[in-house]
Parts: structure tokens; sequence; C-alpha cells
């Protein structure tokens, strides 16, 4: 066997390797200039130059501005996902374990702020790219049954409507704490309000917790004495 023969099967992963590490380092980059300057004006240009790349590797790694933005999209939520995959959410106190879920993901967008502009620039593009995606789907069929575990350990225990759909509770904290994010600014001008001071923002994360179980729970004085009148005129049937 030659020498060369010898080699290449390491050559080969290390090119591979080498492969997968530039388009990793496209990709970060993609992320920092669509956050900072939206997926319009975010230049092919301007990401090879922050990844110490090339453009033409763009295109042979993603084929098109466009499909590497699909991709952009696509990382952001996965890396949510992960992250959210760390959670130990108490399942035994499904209470606290709303309060937990709803604690990450208000602390996700004030960590990852460019999670916030890069959806709100796609939202300009009223999502055109995000549904050429084939994985954003299953992708949120994973936050949504997060959710759904919590939900059914607290039907189980009877401290939440039977009637909440895990859909809606999603939506209800990502939007309580999106829109607060994602307007910053215009808000805290219109209201003359600093909202990102340390104090502004515990309130709010504790408003979302507030609405979102308030939503959510059993009311013990509605829905638990209708139970209790329906079981009393069974049991006198």
């Amino acid at each position: 066997m030659s020498p060369t023969a010898a080699r290449k099967p390491g050559a080969t992963g290390i090119r591979a390797k080498q492969a997968q590490d530039t388009r990793a380092k496209i990709l970060k980059a993609a992320i920092k200039v669509f956050a900072k300057q939206g997926y319009a004006s975010g230049r092919v240009e301007s990401i090879s130059k922050a990844a110490r790349s090339h453009d033409r590797m763009i295109y042979y790694y993603f084929g098109s501005k466009e499909q590497l933005f699909v991709e952009v999209l696509e990382t952001i939520y996965t890396q949510f996902n992960e992250a959210e995959s760390k959670l130990d959410l108490d399942l035994a106190d499904p209470v606290h374990g709303l309060e937990q879920m709803v604690e990450f993901v208000w602390q996700y967008y004030l960590d990852h702020p460019e999670f916030v502009t890069l959806l709100s620039s796609e939202n300009l593009h009223q999502g055109k790219h995000a549904k050429k995606s084939l994985k954003l789907k299953e992708i949120s069929g994973y936050a949504i049954s997060v959710v759904q575990k919590l939900l059914d350990a607290g039907q189980a225990q009877q401290v939440f409507r039977a009637d909440v759909k895990a859909r809606d509770v999603y939506l209800m904290i990502a939007s309580l704490g999106y829109f607060y994010n994602a307007n910053q600014y215009t808000l805290g001008a219109f209201l003359g309000e600093p909202l990102m001071e340390k104090t502004a923002l515990e309130h709010w994360r504790e408003v979302i917790k507030d609405t979102v179980l308030r939503a959510v729970r059993v009311n013990l004085s509605g829905d638990a004495v209708v139970a209790v009148s329906e079981a009393s005129q069974n049991s006198e049937a």
C-alpha cells in the first residue's frame, strides 16, 4: 500500500471536519449579520467577511442567500429547543413547572436578542422563508409537546382546566414575552417608561406568570363549584 493510499481515510476525515467547521462558521456569522441588518440588508459579502471565508463558500454550502436565511431560522429555533430540553420541569408540581417554563422563555428572549430580531425581520417578509423550511413544523411540535406534558400533569392532579390547549398556552407565553422585547423601544417611548430596567423586567416576568396561571388553573370559585354541584345532583338522582 502506498503512503498516499494509507493517508486517505484520515485525510477524508480531516476534510470533512474542515468543511463542517466552515459551514458552522458561516451559519454563526449569518445569524449575527441578519440579526443586525435584517434579511434584506444582510449582504453575502458581510457574512463571508464575518466568517473569515469567501462568498463562493456560502453558495457552495447553502446554495443561496435565501436558503442560508432559512437555515438560520431553523438553527435559532433548534437552539431554543435544545436549551429548553435541559430544563428539569417539575411535573410533580405542575403549577411550579409552568412557572419554570414561563421564566425560561422570558429569560431566553432577554439573553438572546438575536432570536427576537431575526423573527421580527422574517415577519417583515410575511414568513416567506419560514414557510420554505421542512423542519420548523417538527421543531414547533417539540416545543408544544413540552407544554402538553405540563398540562397533562396538571389536569391529572385537577389543578389545570381540562379544556386548555397546549398550543394556546404556548402562544400566550411566547406572545407576552416576544411583544415586550420586540417593541421595547417604541413601547418605552410611548409609555415614557424604562422597560428594560431590572425592576421593570422582573415585574413583567411576574405578570406573564400570573396571566398564564390564571388562564389554565381550575377556578375554585367557579369550575370546582360547578363540579361539586353536578356531583351532588348525580348522587341525588
